[in-house]
């Protein structure tokens, strides 16, 4: 249901990726970043950039089956859109101790699948607009960085400096604090970027600001009510946001 986000091991390494050109300055003292109303943004990947949710939605079944948890019907879905993800994983009685199987099984469900899951439309233009502009980019997920980088591509993967993959469900907020310390940001300069209601209380159990994204898995109201920093229609209310008025 959540994206392949079901307990991976908490504590997963980051990585951090040099920028492409060598000799290239540290990103939070890149060009343009004095004017950046961030400097370091933090992504989310499926449902965020990738549009992935339904996908996994057609797998939730079947990964149900194969672990014995709760299936779910298309109008239960639906009213599960509206619900927090804590409050997702109450209702489909995932016992905790099967969740690294779980997730270890949609790790490689993914790999299997990365050509039936595409980025958002916008996605990469969105990516390679903030990275031109010196904004330092992450991204946090609990797929795996191989799933990840394949689905992006070799140019948009390598616009992006901080890999932390396989964060689990809840444990978001250590890998945030990771790639903060990593980047040297002051908290005040990072935005977090999601599209479920987990994402907006890791970024404020981390400190940062965060957004949320409408077009992912969650609807927007039971976003709104987490009360993130932003609510983003659009991706160009993302780049709004962030980058200098021209």
């Amino acid at each position: 249901m959540t994206s392949p986000d079901l307990g991976l091991a908490s504590g997963a390494p980051i990585v951090q990726h040099p920028p492409k050109e060598e000799g290239a300055v540290e990103a939070l003292s890149s060009r343009g970043g004095e004017r950046l109303a961030y400097r370091l943004v933090i992504f989310d990947f499926d449902g965020t950039l990738a549009d992935s949710a339904d996908w996994f939605i057609s797998m939730a079944n079947e990964v149900a089956r194969r672990f014995r948890f709760r299936q779910i019907t298309d109008d239960e879905v639906d009213m599960l859109r509206g619900r927090s993800s804590r409050e997702v994983v109450a209702y489909m009685r995932v016992p905790a101790w099967k969740m690294p199987f779980i997730a270890r099984h949609a790790r490689r469900l993914v790999a299997e699948n990365t050509s039936e899951i595409p980025l958002f439309p916008e996605s990469a233009d969105l990516i390679r607009r903030l990275d031109a502009a010196g904004v330092a980019l992450a991204l946090v997920s609990s797929n795996s960085e191989a799933n990840v980088r394949k689905i992006l591509g070799s140019d948009l993967a390598g616009r992006i400096r901080y890999f932390a993959c396989g964060a689990s469900m809840f444990g978001k907020t250590p890998q945030f604090r990771r790639v903060i310390r990593k980047a040297g940001a002051r908290h005040g300069e990072v935005l977090s970027i999601g599209d479920e209601t987990r994402d907006i209380e890791a970024a404020y159990r981390a400190g940062i600001d965060s957004g949320a994204v409408t077009w992912g898995y969650a609807r927007p109201e039971i976003l709104q009510a987490h009360r993130p920093t932003f609510l983003f229609d659009t991706m160009e209310d993302i780049a709004r946001a962030i980058l200098p008025a021209s």
